[in-house]
């Protein structure tokens, strides 16, 4: 609801759709696959491959990436590098925009984030959204003005 509130005073005939499934791997991928020990090539194969769809479905998709840094200490610190570069090199194979962290103010506030200290609470979804509106924005306003 917080980005539809961004999107609405742009053009009404923007959808926001949450496609997503609770631990799941949809779009927003990688953390989860990160937690379970899946390798980065696979990561990266699965979201290439939905790049893919998207472009295939609809080749002028404007397609944003968004980058997801470890919430938590990494206990391999090189998969983790690679990890993070995994999306500024998606970005760049498939000419599209970069949010380079989701949790960028976010990750190690706790006033920001559940007790878990992983997934970020109300207050946390704010700053979530700024994060993709500053990338989000100048893309919605262009298409808004087709």
């Amino acid at each position: 609801m917080l980005l539809v509130e961004k999107l609405r005073p742009i053009g009404p005939n923007f959808r926001v759709i949450n496609a997503s499934a609770s631990g799941g791997t949809i779009l927003e991928l990688g953390i989860n696959d990160a937690f379970n020990g899946v390798p980065l090539e696979q990561t990266s194969a699965n979201l290439q491959s939905i790049i893919d769809q998207v472009k295939a479905r609809n080749p002028n998709a404007s397609i944003v990436i968004v980058g997801i840094q470890f919430p938590i200490a990494a206990p391999d610190s090189e998969y983790a590098t690679a990890f993070v570069k995994m999306f500024g090199e998606l970005a760049a194979k498939n000419h599209t925009a970069l949010v380079p962290n989701l949790l960028e103010g976010v990750v190690g506030e706790p006033k920001l984030n559940l007790p878990d200290g992983i997934h970020p609470n109300a207050a946390g979804h704010k700053i979530l959204v700024e994060n993709v509106w500053r990338v989000l924005e100048p893309i919605a306003r262009e298409v808004g003005s087709k």
